[in-house]
């Protein structure tokens, strides 16, 4: 009976420590309960800049929300300390942003407004001849935002390894070739 107690007791303590860990070192926001702060803030951070250009706003989609998180919570699971977009299996029909900073330090807005910080290198034409840099991918996360074709959105966060990772979602996704963003 004596043995069986410690195993038991070593065994429960081995699980809560663990549990701690995992919970100091990765945070997922859930963004059913988090509600309509989170969605409003987002929605609003991304149609700033559609409205600048007389593009329809973009609505709020539970559905890429909950596809956003999970893959925010993957990328958490690995350390939260590297990007990288989920395979296209993983989003049929869908666009994807990531971005990633300190931990605490940035609201959603300011999150959305790093992508929108790409309009500074932005030219209107066909994908991917947009950028004044000559490659597309300095404004590809600016061009998913502001994409004509593309209705709603859905964010998630996770936190890990001292940052936040922000995956956004877009149906139907942007940045085809040769096509217009707008």
């Amino acid at each position: 009976m004596g043995n069986i107690s410690r195993y038991m007791l070593k065994s429960l303590f081995l699980f809560t420590f663990f549990a701690m860990l995992s919970g100091v070192l990765y945070n997922s926001t859930d963004t059913a309960a988090v509600g309509e702060s989170f969605s409003g803030e987002l929605t609003a951070a991304h149609n700033k800049y559609r409205v600048d250009l007389g593009i329809p706003p973009l609505v709020w989609s539970q559905i890429l929300a909950k596809d956003a998180q999970k893959w925010a919570d993957y990328l958490a699971l690995r350390g939260g300390r590297s990007l990288m977009h989920s395979p296209d299996s993983e989003r049929e029909n869908q666009g994807e942003n990531l971005w990633m900073g300190s931990a605490g330090h940035y609201s959603l807005t300011q999150m959305v407004d790093r992508w929108g910080a790409e309009k500074k290198y932005f030219v209107y034409g066909k994908f991917p001849y947009v950028s004044t840099t000559g490659r597309w991918t300095d404004v590809g996360h600016y061009t998913q935002v502001i994409w004509k074709d593309t209705k709603e959105v859905g964010c998630a966060k996770s936190t890990a390894g001292g940052y936040d990772i922000l995956v956004c979602r877009y149906s139907p996704p942007g940045n085809y070739m040769s096509m217009k963003p707008y």
